[in-house]
This record gives structure tokens, C-alpha cells and sequence, in this order.
């Protein structure tokens, strides 16, 4: 019998789809890793998996114990779905602006949410997670955009598995950057099968990594108020800064001609994977990472133009 023995070994493996439906160069290909096929709907569920197995392993946190961290969303079910079962608790810290969909589905996974003001961006909810992590007993806070396990999680499975979907048959790769730890682990593994394949970053506007100052976006999941230690600028072979309305109307064409209900951080992923194929020659695999679906943002009017 082809049966998991528990909700954690769904876990990766997630299917890869040729866009086919849109206009592309003669002899492009463009693929893409669904990565909401992941239990927990995300690719976080990767990092969630591997957060708490470290934390676990290595004695930062006992069993009964309080797991601790900021988050936008995803991670938050990855943590709380690694949790099942394993009696610990979970708090997390999330910024009111996110997505109420996400909220729902971690408290009803068992995680108790602390909210953090809008306006006080990641960085807030981050001083809240150690606060907090401070005064409960037997807490540990991973703190993803610090923490080495976040890159070594996608250096351990998405790459291997990309690099097996395609049969090492990869000339561009193409990912969103919101902790960094999916593009910076996938790049490494990437480039160490072979260094000629192109890494690409992607980032809405209102982020940091072409230049820019922090500020607001509604391209959720993606976008970064700061450099975390782990990521290495040399793996930026490009830099795609995606406007909102880019990624909207990229989310709303993937619906309709693909048939591919993605977030609005799979949207400028797309849309910088277009922007790679028009340039790209006869022959050249582009594989890019959808992160999650639009059923979690459906609440912001994601078909709307996250209006």
C-alpha cells in the first residue's frame, strides 16, 4: 500500500508543470514547482519541518516545550503542522496586514497568535517572538531569518528535487526572496550540480535588494525589510524588482489560461520568469517557484488586484 504513516511524510515531492498557455520564445521552456500541493498549502512546510527537527536535535527545545516566531504566515502553519503530534505549543508573532486566511489556518492547527502593528513591518514582530521567547519558560524562537536551517532546508529538498524533476536539465532558476532561505539553499544546491545555471531573485517593490528603501507592497510572502548573514549576494546572478501590478496580473492570467490558482509571490515569480525567457536562447529550461495559492488571500481580493 502506497500510505503515509502521518501528515508530516507528505511533506516535498510537490509536482512541476509546463507553462504551455503563454507566449514564449521559440525553443523556451518554462517550468513551474507547485509547491502548494505541501500539506500545509506552502513551501513552508519544508521549513517548518526542518526548524523543529533542529531545534529538537540539538536540545533548544524540549518536549512540552513553547515554539516561539515571527511570521507572515506560511511559516506559521509549516511550525504548527511540524507540531502535530509532538506536544509542543505554538505562538506566533504576525503582522496585522497579513492575510486573515493565514491566521485562521494556524489557530486552527492549534497556534496561538500575537499580533504585531502594521507599521512596525517584520522587525517588529521580530522583537515581539524574542520578548515573548524571554519570559515563557522552555521557549525557543528559531528566528528563520537567522537561523543556518532555514537555506540548509531547500539545499536538502527543493534542489535535489528540482534537479531531479528536470533530469539536471536546468539553465535559469527563479524564486521569490521573503526570508531568503528558498532561493539562497535552492541556488546553492543548484550551482554546485552545475555553475553555468543562471539564479534569479525576485522581489516586489518596497524591498531592499536592488537598492531600494523598505516600504509597502501588497505582493504578500515576498520582499525584504533587511539581509540576512546566510544570504550571499554572489548567487544573485539577476535581480527582478516586480510592481504589484505585474504580479497581480500575472495571477490572474495563470487562472485563466493555466488553470494555476497562485499567490500574488508566484505571480512576480512568473512574471520575472518572463522577463528571463524573452532574453533567453533556443533550448534554455527555465524552472520557477510557485510559493503557495491564491485560496489564502481570496479575503484580500487577490483576483482584484489585492485591492
Amino acid at each position: 500500500m502506497r500510505v503515509a504513516k502521518n501528515v508530516h511524510e507528505l511533506i516535498g515531492h510537490t509536482p512541476v508543470v509546463e507553462i504551455t498557455q503563454f507566449s514564449l520564445p521559440e525553443g523556451v521552456r518554462v517550468f513551474a514547482k507547485l509547491e502548494y500541493f505541501n500539506p500545509g498549502g506552502s513551501i513552508k512546510d519544508r521549513l517548518g519541518q526542518e526548524l523543529l527537527r533542529d531545534a529538537l536535535e540539538t536540545g533548544k527545545l524540549k518536549e512540552g516545550g513553547t515554539i516561539i516566531e515571527p511570521t507572515a504566515g506560511n511559516t506559521g502553519i509549516g511550525l504548527a503542522l511540524a507540531a502535530i503530534g509532538k506536544n509542543i505549543n505554538v505562538i506566533f508573532c504576525v503582522p496585522e496586514k497579513f492575510s486573515i486566511e493565514k491566521q485562521q489556518i494556524m489557530k486552527a492547527l492549534g497556534a496561538t497568535i500575537i499580533h504585531t502593528p502594521t507599521s512596525e513591518g517584520m522587525q517588529g514582530a521580530i522583537r515581539k517572538a524574542q520578548e515573548l521567547a524571554r519570559e515563557i519558560p522552555n521557549a525557543y524562537c528559531p528566528q528563520q531569518f537567522a537561523n543556518p536551517a532555514n537555506p540548509r532546508t531547500y539545499y536538502k529538498t527543493l534542489g535535489p528535487e528540482l534537479w531531479e524533476d528536470l533530469d539536471g536539465q536546468i539553465d535559469v532558476f527563479v524564486a521569490g526572496a521573503g526570508s531568503g532561505g528558498t532561493f539562497m539553499g535552492t541556488a546553492t544546491f543548484l550551482k554546485e550540480k552545475n555553475p553555468k545555471i543562471k539564479t534569479v531573485i525576485v522581489e516586489p517593490e518596497g524591498s531592499i535588494l536592488n537598492g531600494g528603501e523598505p516600504g509597502p507592497h501588497k505582493t504578500e510572502g515576498i520582499g525584504m525589510e533587511f539581509l540576512p548573514d546566510y544570504m550571499d549576494r554572489s548567487y544573485f546572478d539577476a535581480i527582478h524588482t516586480i510592481s504589484d501590478e505585474d504580479a497581480f496580473k500575472r495571477v490572474k492570467e495563470l487562472a485563466k489560461k493555466e488553470g494555476l490558482l497562485v499567490g500574488s509571490s508566484s505571480g512576480a515569480a512568473f512574471h520575472a520568469a518572463l522577463l528571463e525567457a524573452e532574453k533567453a536562447k533556443p533550448g534554455t529550461n527555465i524552472v520557477v517557484v510557485f510559493p503557495d495559492s491564491s485560496e489564502r488571500y481570496l479575503s484580500k481580493n487577490i483576483y482584484e488586484g489585492g485591492i
